[in-house]
């Protein structure tokens, strides 16, 4: 199952899209045969009969069961304009960086006499190229949610929390959890 982080990638790479994913039954179908090459690789990826496959590329069937429906359809986003994809991270972990949007519960550990209490924050804070880089790498190397929120909250230590090294210096471990919602934007 995919993570909140996994999830968060994924909407920021469908927010890319140059052009729309094919909308109809028919559509999709013909447009996973080509990448798959296959009805048989089709049929496997989405979980019916290549018969059923076979159905819905000619016309024959309009209609999807609805959980089938969404396997199709994300099966369609995952492979759609893997070059539009790639490029707009590359250029996140280049130059550009990413932002995080997220409200969630931030605990830090903290030197005696400061306040270590996790509570909740709204923040969006944009961190640099080698965050977006790392979280890029660590996603491809199938790390798990809670490796890419360990990135995300060192991010969030050295940018927002200690401001580049300006202050909480003796700020050493920040931790995200109870996430409420967390959006990525590059």
């Amino acid at each position: 199952m995919a993570g909140e982080i996994d999830d968060a990638i994924e909407r920021a790479d469908r927010e890319s899209f140059t052009r729309e994913p094919p909308k109809t039954l028919k559509g999709q179908i013909g447009y996973l045969i080509r990448q798959l090459g296959s009805a048989k690789a089709v049929a496997a990826e989405i979980g019916v009969t290549a018969d059923s496959v076979n159905r819905y590329r000619r016309g024959a069937r309009k209609h999807a069961r609805a959980d089938v429906a969404a396997k199709i359809d994300d099966a369609v986003r995952q492979r759609w304009q893997p070059q539009v994809r790639r490029r707009r991270q590359r250029q996140a972990a280049a130059t550009g960086g990413i932002t995080v949007e997220t409200r969630a519960r931030f605990g830090y550990t903290a030197p005696v006499g400061t306040t270590d209490d996790g509570r909740f924050r709204r923040l969006t804070v944009h961190l640099p190229p080698a965050y977006a880089q790392r979280l890029f790498d660590a996603r491809d190397a199938g790390a798990s949610d809670q490796q890419m929120r360990g990135i995300i909250a060192e991010g969030l230590k050295d940018v927002y929390f200690q401001d580049g090294g300006a202050r909480a210096m003796g700020l050493s471990d920040v931790e995200i959890n109870d996430i409420d919602y967390l959006d990525l934007d590059y």
